[in-house]
């Protein structure tokens, strides 16, 4: 687009500074002489300036916003500064009283624009003006429909144009338009007008609130042929019109031939869910038609993907035209939808993509300012999902009344919850997707539990932390979960607990079926291999425990235990020393052995988490099978495996990808495996496409993102440095073993220091049901029969309404956390008020 000498200051600059809460963080507002202030000044650099008088008194809310402003405006390479004059200072800056009441704004030495202090009445607004004024060649101010229409024909061909309404020029949304066209005005067109008139003119809706179009004229050829308005339906904030923008320059519709639930687009990584027309060669061509006019209905809302069916490696159910994708990570939903409008009402009737405004901690005046700092990131996942519509009748809820006869009845599954919590809001989620997923597979019930309403029910079964899955099975002692709070982590440990572990095999014969994967083949799937443990039958002790190992492992591992007379016949086939472990990994097609002599339960769980640990490919077959050795090669991190490697001890050497490991840089790292020039370290790799937390580590290693792929050494057990490989030499073997023989001699300098400190949660857990009860108790105890008087009965008596106050005041607790995040937890706690009303 149109350019100005401003634009040379947005190099080096990212949108990540967009995302910046503009609160002031130790940036002041610098006070100089009239004469320092001109000597600072840069030749093509911009600079706010306010004129007073010095020792004079000055608007001291204006100051406060100026200086708020200070750190937004430096991000974009504008200084801010108060200049203090002095009475001798004759400058026309100094001079005049109505001169004083001005701000300047300067490119170098020219004078560009001068602001009164009331139009820059916030934050909002300083930022606002001071950008539109710098953005006058690619910001274009109009007022009438003529103008638009001159405006679209002008750039029919050549650019597409951003178009917004703001109600006022210094709103919030006229800031947030001007910084996306500080990022985004070279690119695209941006047209501003504060016209209600011009707004209606082109049949918008709801015109009292601010607006955005995209008017894709770019693709326009022919000058008679309008060109296709995008209506932005999120609030105009920074965030939201960067997203927006960013769908906008999405391919309008992708053909793939891969698994859907493999696919990734920028759409989810933005939030946005993905549709698949499903085709196939023989309607290609009317399959491509409707899947352009899907995608063009759902411009901004999701991605539109045509799916080749003939070519597609996985089966699909033979009636599905179309596949939907939430997100990454969750299971997608095969549909038949046979009209464009179905197909459009599903997306926007599972989508809910709520305003994020800037500073909306802010809002948030609790009691305790700190209370939502443990679960902030959750609860804004609920939030957002609120409106999504679970189908909590595949699962069955139990009150104190039914909930022995039917647990004691059946093999069930408990989910013990609190419908205020945000953490089991969010499981509660994950609990129905393996609900749906075990629809028609009647081996286990899965039921729940409302710990807000039934909180009994929970203290008998000594649940005072939410969530809490508990599998009660057989009339034993119920299997408590342990693991993620994730839609396959519990699926996994629900269908490995179908059979009771370990499991007794009784003949040689039987263990080569169980170690084959023949004797449970419908959980392979869940299980990375079964583990079967080789005992003389006097290894009375061994066998104990391994039994215990077996018991706790249940739901993560299948485990079997072979102890007849004729296990020497295992045991000289696999080549073990009993006791051993025999350990069956399906992948590679190999069974190894590990011995377990003087080996107790504990040890035993290590050795196998540790066996299953994933390993770089190409070791060679002869080497010894220790515990230890299993696990030192291993190659991806993710958050379920991370607390296992760091139990190895040993520095961490990450190579940081954004998807598949480069070939090159896998053999290099292969070949200094084989050669045990790694074995001081713990060689992995982390994909920051399925671990999208990676990018959260890299910043903090280096304030910003730097390039991928990248290698780092981790030494987080003696004393935290981090150091980098050099970015401007490849990853060679020649290369990398230099590099790690100068860390080793101490000739790196590290990049940071991670700080020697225990990852705990920032807030210890709350026992919420004691704090309940012991409110109610207290309840109890001091009410008074004029308490229990229905609402209409009036109360003249001074001591009984001041008794009900004090009682009023403790309760107010109860209450707060019972309905929490009935509507809007936030909300609910807001006003103390609310609480009297509520009571």
């Amino acid at each position: 687009m149109m350019s100005s000498s401003f634009s040379a200051c947005r190099v080096g600059f990212s949108f990540v500074m967009m995302n910046i809460f503009y609160k002031s963080v130790g940036d002041s507002l610098p006070e100089l002489s009239p004469q320092k202030y001109f000597n600072t000044l840069q030749p093509g650099k911009a600079s706010l300036a306010y004129f007073c008088q010095a020792n004079s008194p000055s608007p001291s809310i204006f100051l406060e916003e100026l200086n708020e402003a200070v750190k937004p405006l430096q991000n974009y390479g504008i200084s801010v500064a108060k200049v203090n004059c002095v009475k001798e200072e004759t400058s026309r800056y100094c001079g005049k009283e109505k001169d004083l009441m001005k701000a300047y704004l300067f490119r170098g030495n020219v004078l560009l624009r001068e602001f009164p202090t009331d139009t820059l009445f916030d934050v909002n607004a300083i930022v606002a003006h001071v950008l539109f004024a710098l953005l006058f060649n690619e910001v274009k101010y109009i007022t009438t429909l003529e103008d638009l229409q001159n405006m679209e024909n002008a750039l029919k061909g050549k650019a597409d144009i951003a178009f917004s309404y703001v109600r006022a020029v210094g709103t919030p949304e006229h800031r947030a338009v001007m910084e996306a066209a500080f990022v985004y005005g070279t690119t695209y067109q941006f047209v501003l007008t504060t016209e209600i008139a011009l707004l209606e003119s082109i049949g918008a809706k709801d015109i009292e609130y601010a607006h955005l179009y995209f008017f894709h004229c770019k693709v326009v050829l022919d000058l008679t042929q309008l060109c296709r308005r995008t209506l932005m339906e999120q609030p105009l904030t920074t965030l939201n019109i960067h997203q927006f923008i960013k769908t906008m320059e999405a391919p309008l519709l992708t053909e793939v031939a891969e698994d859907p639930q493999q696919v990734s687009t920028v759409h989810l990584q933005l939030g946005l869910p993905l549709v698949f027309i499903v085709s196939q060669q023989a309607t290609y061509e009317a399959d491509r038609r409707t899947a352009e006019w899907v995608a063009w209905r759902l411009l901004g809302k999701a991605g539109v993907l045509l799916l080749m069916r003939d070519s597609l490696a996985v089966d699909i159910p033979q009636h599905t035209n179309v596949i939907f994708k939430r997100e990454e990570r969750v299971p997608v939903e095969f549909l038949v939808l046979h009209d464009i409008d179905l197909i459009v009402s599903h997306v926007e009737n599972n989508m809910h993509i709520e305003e994020i405004q800037e500073g909306e901690d802010e809002d948030h005046d609790m009691e305790d300012p700190d209370i939502d700092i443990q679960d902030d990131e959750v609860a804004e996942t609920v939030h957002r999902d609120r409106k999504r519509q679970l189908p909590l009748e595949l699962t069955v809820e139990l009150t104190e009344e039914t909930f022995n006869a039917t647990v004691m009845a059946s093999d069930s599954i408990v989910l013990f919850y609190a419908g205020w919590q945000a953490v089991s809001m969010a499981f509660l989620q994950s609990y129905i997707d393996v609900a749906i997923k075990l629809k028609d597979t009647p081996t286990m019930l899965l039921t729940r539990v409302n710990c807000a309403d039934w909180s009994g029910v929970c203290t008998k079964h000594n649940v005072t932390e939410f969530p809490v899955v508990k599998m009660y099975k057989e009339g034993g002692n119920p299997v408590s979960y342990a693991g993620m709070l994730g839609t396959e982590d519990l699926l996994k440990f629900i269908q490995l607990n179908r059979i009771s572990c370990p499991v007794n095999i009784t003949s040689v014969q039987e263990a080569e079926e169980y170690l084959s994967g023949e004797l449970y083949q419908d959980l392979l799937s869940y299980s990375r291999g079964p583990v079967l443990g080789l005992f003389s039958p006097t290894m009375t002790t061994a066998k104990e425990d391994f039994t215990e190992a077996g018991n706790y492992l249940r739901g993560c591992v299948i485990t079997g235990i072979y102890s007849e007379e004729d296990v020497l016949i295992l045991s000289n086939k696999y080549a073990a020393t009993l006791p051993a472990l025999l350990l069956a990994r399906h992948k590679g097609g190999k069974i190894e052995s590990i011995p377990l002599a003087n080996t107790h339960a504990e040890d035993i769980v290590q050795i196998i988490k540790n066996a299953f640990l994933e390993t770089f490919k190409g070791e060679s077959k002869g080497r010894a099978h220790s515990a230890m050795m299993l696990t030192s090669l291993q190659p991806e991190i993710t958050v379920e495996n991370l607390p296992t490697y760091l139990r190895l001890q040993k520095p961490l050497l990450i190579l940081f990808s954004d998807g598949s490991i480069i070939p090159q840089y896998k053999k290099a790292i292969l070949t200094l495996v084989k050669e045990k020039h790694l074995d001081s370290l713990t060689p992995c790799w982390l994909n920051l496409k399925n671990t999208p937390v990676g990018r959260g580590i890299l910043q903090a290693y280096f304030d910003t993102l730097p390039p991928l792929p990248l290698l780092v050494v981790v030494n987080l057990h003696s004393g935290g440095q981090v150091f980098a490989f050099p970015s401007d030499q490849a990853i060679s073997e020649q290369n990398l073993l230099l590099w790690l023989k100068k860390l080793e001699a101490g000739l790196e300098s590290h990049i940071t220091i991670l700080p020697a400190q225990e990852w705990k949660p920032p807030l210890p857990a709350y026992d919420f049901l004691s704090m309940m009860e012991a409110a109610a108790s207290r309840h109890s105890a001091r009410k008074g029969p004029e308490y229990m008087k229905e609402t209409g009965v009036q109360e003249s008596d001074e001591e009984q309404h001041e008794d009900k106050s004090a009682i009023r005041k403790e309760l107010t607790e109860t209450l707060r956390i019972k309905h929490w995040n009935r509507s809007n937890w936030f909300k609910e706690a807001e006003k103390s008020s609310r609480h009297d009303k509520e009571l």
